[in-house]
């Protein structure tokens, strides 16, 4: 069992990890951008120079690593990556993984589904990423991704939850976990759990998207951490408000779960395929969606709320720490 963390740029100790934030994108595009290159062409240096940004502003912070768990088939570019924390300093660790069904499931993997379990298929996959690097890059992942339906861990789903739990009993390497709507968040737990993955280094993202404290209360009882890593992401996605979020997160740090509870904000800083066009309503919703929108506008409210700097060193960086091995 390791306790190291390969981020892009070599491995690292988890009690290096310093404050993080657990899930963000400095690129992302939704499978079959690809198709769309003639107009949605990617800028390389433009990425570059708003990722380099996106990296001094959090270092800003204090924060020290940032995992970004952009999946295989999400635009995942670790070469990119690797340029951002070497301009720096910034510790980035990316994914193996494959998103959720609904707005992922590229042909590829279902078709081969078709001719039998795949299962063993992605283990590989995983398995080679994780020791010896991804394509010809070298560069390891230090988490893999995972998603699930609203409502429905599908069949298809199923077989990526399998194969990364058995790559993490094999390697120790974390787990992270896209909830749709905040829901199946035991389901996943207890799914990774029975193939024999440690609840310890699952992280159960986007919980946020569901404000009932005893579906949180449920999910957390399994052992695993919770991600309320959408901050500022309101309304659009179904998510709900932040002053919601913010309810419950004080709530569940008040009941004794700060130790189990990682924040970030799932940002895209730039986009694989043409930008989005927005009305004035939802770029009114979308403004607060930032990667130092938790330091700027969230840390304040909590503190008001009686949430001690202790509490939060807990969150930013023990937490990290503890997903991690440490």
């Amino acid at each position: 069992m390791t306790h190291w963390v390969n981020t892009v740029t070599g491995r690292v100790h988890p009690n290096e990890l310093g404050k993080t934030l657990m899930h963000e994108h400095f690129v992302f595009g939704y499978p079959g951008y690809q198709g769309d290159l003639t107009l949605g062409g990617f800028n390389a240096d433009e990425a570059l120079s708003i990722g380099i940004n996106v990296a001094e502003r959090l270092l800003s912070h204090g924060v020290r690593t940032v995992v970004d768990p952009t999946p295989n088939d999400c635009g995942r570019n670790p070469e990119l990556l690797h340029e951002i924390s070497v301009h720096t300093g910034l510790q980035i660790i990316c994914a193996t993984g494959y998103y959720y069904e609904g707005e992922g499931a590229p042909a590829y993997f279902k078709m081969r589904s078709s001719f039998g379990d795949i299962t063993e298929e992605i283990y590989e996959m995983f398995m080679t990423e994780i020791t010896q690097g991804i394509g010809k890059t070298g560069i390891k992942p230090g988490v893999i991704k995972l998603g699930s339906s609203k409502g429905v861990i599908t069949d298809y789903e199923q077989a990526f939850f399998r194969a990364a739990a058995r790559a993490q009993r094999e390697t120790g390497v974390t787990i992270v976990t896209h909830t749709q709507d905040g829901t199946m968040g035991p389901e996943q737990a207890d799914l990774l759990i029975s193939e024999g993955a440690d609840p310890v280094r699952i992280v159960i993202g986007h919980m946020d998207g569901n404000t009932d404290v005893a579906y949180h209360h449920e999910t957390l009882k399994r052992g695993v951490t919770i991600g309320f890593d959408r901050f500022g992401l309101q309304v659009i996605n179904n998510c709900p408000m932040d002053y919601l979020r913010e309810t419950v997160l004080i709530g569940l740090i008040g009941i004794g779960y700060g130790h189990k509870i990682v924040l970030s904000h799932d940002t895209v800083n730039c986009w694989c395929g043409r930008p989005f066009k927005v009305n004035e309503q939802a770029a009114a919703l979308l403004s607060k969606w930032n990667p130092t929108h938790i330091f700027d506008e969230v840390l304040p409210v909590l503190r008001e709320a009686g949430i001690t700097e202790e509490q939060l060193q807990q969150i930013f960086e023990h937490n990290p720490q503890s997903v991690f091995g440490g």
